[in-house]
């Protein structure tokens, strides 16, 4: 079996395109670093040459070459020493740029299968132009270290200077490489849109998470657990009474004594054997109880004897000090949302307060020269109609919506917006994600050096969902501008930006076969209005008008019908919550 091991060049200076860290970027729902990565997962090991990156896997080896940026010669140099310093390098070494978008792991495949049959010292990829492309390459690591070797200086010099006499070229797909901005444009036009899940995916561990903080937790609604919640103090704190009833020592008949056990009083004097006190629910009891007998088992006989009824269950109405949990145990997980039952847990177990992510503060961003909020309709304009209800749909996801603005239709309305966005985490942009003349929030994200991770979704309606990261660390999220879509989307992937903005356990999808589902179906993936059955199920709407939101009064959700679904099928549903 052949041995290969890979070298990734991670760094340079992206003169043309401002700089910005270009194997980072995100073109078709993966960083071009994550694509190259993928391509050489097959390697026995992996060197990335750049700056040091956090978030790669441990067992991938990074380091930089020296100086930073002094070209590609250089950091194949700095690549290759570290590969020298493990035990048993390869023979053959796969050297990457990862600055394509499009390289499988297929072409690495071939690139190897043409080295092993050709013997020669170097195979290199040839674009559709038939261009060279050295920074996909596959050597030998002979020849590698004998190029590097006859070089005075590595620092700037061209790929042509380690090419050895013995090579081949073969032409692959997916080589062509993204120096400019346009070219990452025409790459991101080119890739597949995303599919609903993989979207998600991609939020809940691309997107940056928010610092954690202590607060009241409940003041916390929205917010998730950012460490595990632990008990401060036992529950029950002492051993109490579970019910209404008698505490009693011994076998009875006991003797009834007159003083009587409440809860929040203060504790009954101790039982001997034979004696029992009428005891509350919630009440201490009192030291030498066996056990608590409820009411409906007992009778009280003439001389002030209490009996145990023939035939009724033995049982232990007392809650024992510590038996939900002890000081110290775990209550929740990291990641849990505070609810009210989170709330309430922790109030229980004498914690006032946690360290928390969130919750995600938003600004709602309406566009279009024709949408008015307020005042009488000028010719060509149109009510927003959706404005005003986004912040409660934000709110069903724990999202707080800060403010609403408008943004006119202007070549650079966006850049303003997108700059000062440090005061929110979540920017909720309506329209302009398009391709038409007035659709600027791409372009914009472009300018800023805004990260996409969701460029498009292969859904209906929602296709022309943005999904982006500014340079501050806030989300935008550029929702379609018609009003069902609009809401149909931000529902659809509200929850997957919410864990992975504040790192909330996902929820569990909710499932239910869809009655109509081949009247639906169709070969892209639909989101509908639905109706619920009482007795399990749902319908959903064939047909749905997307400027107003007719569409979903007397629904109770969405269903998500993928394609060619037949009738039966296992849809999962949005609820409709308000």
């Amino acid at each position: 079996m052949t041995t290969v091991d890979a070298i990734v060049l991670a760094g340079g200076r992206a003169t043309r395109m401002g700089g910005v860290d270009k194997p980072a970027i995100v073109v078709g729902g993966q960083s071009m670093l994550e694509t190259a990565l993928t391509a050489v997962a097959g390697c026995v090991r992996t060197v990335v040459v750049g700056p040091h990156r956090p978030e790669l896997a441990p067992g991938i080896r990074q380091v930089q070459e020296v100086p930073a940026g002094s070209g590609p010669v250089a950091a194949i140099a700095a690549g290759l020493r570290a590969l020298e310093e493990c035990d048993f390098p390869a023979d053959l070494i796969v050297v990457l740029a990862a600055d394509m978008p499009f390289l499988t792991a297929a072409a690495v495949d071939e690139l190897i299968g043409q080295a092993t049959e050709s013997g020669a010292d170097a195979v290199f990829a040839a674009d559709d132009s038939g261009r060279p492309q050295y920074l996909v390459g596959l050597w030998r690591r002979s020849a590698l270290l004998a190029g590097v070797d006859r070089l005075d200086s590595l620092v700037n010099q061209p790929m042509k200077a380690l090419v050895p006499m013995d090579t081949v070229m073969v032409p692959l797909e997916g080589v062509a490489d993204c120096d400019t901005a346009d070219d990452i444009r025409r790459a991101r036009a080119k890739a597949s849109p995303l599919t609903l899940d993989e979207a998600r995916n991609i939020l809940r561990e691309g997107l940056s998470r928010l610092p954690s903080h202590q607060v009241a937790l409940r003041s916390a609604r929205g917010a998730a657990l950012a460490v595990p919640l632990t008990a401060a103090d036992a529950l029950p704190r002492f051993d109490v009474s579970a019910m209404d009833g008698y505490a009693v020592s011994g076998d009875g008949p006991w003797r009834l004594r007159r003083d009587v056990g409440f809860a929040g009083g203060q504790r009954p004097v101790g039982l001997l054997a034979g004696e029992a006190v009428r005891i509350a629910t919630g009440a201490h009891v009192p030291e030498g109880t066996s056990t608590v007998v409820r009411d409906e088992f007992v009778r009280i006989d003439a001389d002030g004897l209490l009996h145990r009824l023939p035939d009724t269950p033995v049982r232990d109405d007392v809650r024992h000090r510590g038996e939900d949990w002890q000081p110290g145990d775990l209550l929740a997980a990291e990641g849990t949302p505070v609810s009210a039952a989170l709330v309430s847990v922790a109030t229980a177990a004498e914690v006032a307060a946690a360290v928390v992510r969130g919750p995600l503060r938003a600004r709602i961003v309406m566009t279009g020269d024709e949408i008015r909020s307020e005042g009488p309709l000028r010719a060509g304009q149109t009510r927003d109609s959706i404005g005003p209800v986004l912040p409660e749909l934000l709110s069903w996801h724990g999202i707080q919506a800060l403010d609403r603005v408008h943004l006119r239709d202007t070549a650079n309305g966006f850049d303003e917006v997108l700059v000062a966005a440090d005061d929110c985490d979540l920017l909720v942009v309506v329209g302009a994600t398009g391709g038409g003349a007035a659709d600027q929030l791409r372009d914009a994200l472009e300018r800023t050096a805004a990260r996409i991770l969701v460029h498009r979704l292969h859904l209906r309606p929602g296709g022309s969902t943005v999904v982006a990261e500014t340079g501050c660390g806030t989300t935008v999220l550029g929702l379609p501008g018609n009003p069902y879509a609009a809401v149909a989307t931000l529902l659809a992937l509200a929850p997957a930006i919410v864990e992975g903005r504040i790192g909330r356990t996902p929820s569990r999808p909710l499932l239910l076969p869809l009655a109509n589902a081949a009247e639906i179906a169709g070969p892209v993936p639909r989101i509908v209005p639905a109706r619920a059955h009482p007795e399990g199920g749902c319908t959903g709407d064939p047909h749905i008008r997307t400027a107003h939101l007719a569409g979903l009064l007397d629904r109770d959700g969405l269903a998500v019908v993928p394609p060619n679904a037949t009738d039966g099928d296992l849809v999962e549903f949005l609820p409709l919550r308000g």
